[in-house]
C-alpha cells in the first residue's frame, strides 16, 4: 500500500493497496482492512482526507485500531533526483501497508 498527498489535492490523502509490498500477509493487521472494509481480494485506491487520516490515527495510537501498515518498494530513482521532481515536493508516504 502506498499512502501520499496528492498535490492538487492537499487535504485528500490517497491509499494505494496495489503497491503495497505487503499485500497479502500485512492486510490483516493494516487499519484500512479493519476499520475501511478493504480486504486481500479488493484491489485498487482509496482517498481519505486529513480529518479521516487524523481520526485513523488518534484510534491506533490509543490502540483501538492497528497502525496503517504501509510498506512499498524502493524506487530506482536517486533521492537527489526525486528530490527534485515537482511531483515528489507535494507527495507525503506514511508508513505502513
Amino acid at each position: 500500500m502506498q499512502v501520499r498527498v496528492l498535490p492538487h489535492l492537499e487535504d485528500v490523502v490517497l491509499i494505494d493497496c496495489d503497491a503495497c509490498v505487503m499485500k497479502g500477509p500485512g492486510c490483516q493487521d493494516c487499519v484500512v482492512t479493519v476499520v475501511l472494509g478493504f480486504s486481500e481480494e479488493r484491489s485498487g485506491s482509496l482517498r481519505i482526507d486529513d480529518d479521516e487520516k487524523a481520526a485513523l490515527d488518534a484510534l491506533a495510537d490509543s490502540g483501538l485500531v492497528p497502525p496503517l501498515r504501509l510498506v512499498h518498494a524502493v524506487s530506482s530513482v536517486e533521492p537527489d533526483i526525486a528530490a527534485e521532481s515537482p511531483a515528489g515536493e507535494d507527495e507525503t508516504a506514511v508508513g505502513s501497508g
